[in-house]
């Protein structure tokens, strides 16, 4: 059964850091571009970074550029991303998906094949 997983969310403080995971099971990460989106309450779904599959190349939004880091461990297959400063519009429930590489729409949810079921972010004092 293909599967991903997040793990790593939590409630943080504004500044403060996390780390999330993506999992794979059923299927090997270093076959697919992986991305990161985000959803906060009453707001649309958004592309927040992607890394591709042999790690060429790697996407930011600007909200989050300089601050998230996204890297991947093909042999652990997992994908990870590091969110240091964190801001209180950072808050939000954040999924990984895996895909294809495509350069024009890399923070589009549809252009991929498989979706994890999120982990939640809250950045509070």
């Amino acid at each position: 059964q293909v599967q991903l997983v997040e793990s790593g969310g939590g409630l943080v403080q504004p500044g403060g850091s996390l780390r999330l995971s993506c999992a794979a099971s059923g299927f090997t990460l270093d076959d697919y571009t992986i991305g990161w989106f985000r959803q906060a309450p009453g707001k649309a779904r958004e592309g927040v970074s992607c890394i591709t599959n042999s790690d060429e190349i790697r996407r930011y939004s600007d909200s989050v550029k300089g601050r998230f880091t996204i890297s991947r461990d093909n042999a652990a297959n997992t994908v990870y991303l590091q969110m240091n400063n964190l801001k209180p519009e950072d808050t939000a429930v954040y999924y990984c998906a895996a895909g294809g590489w495509y350069a024009s729409s890399w923070d589009i949810w549809d252009a991929y094949d498989y979706w994890g079921q999120g982990t939640q972010v809250t950045v509070s004092s």
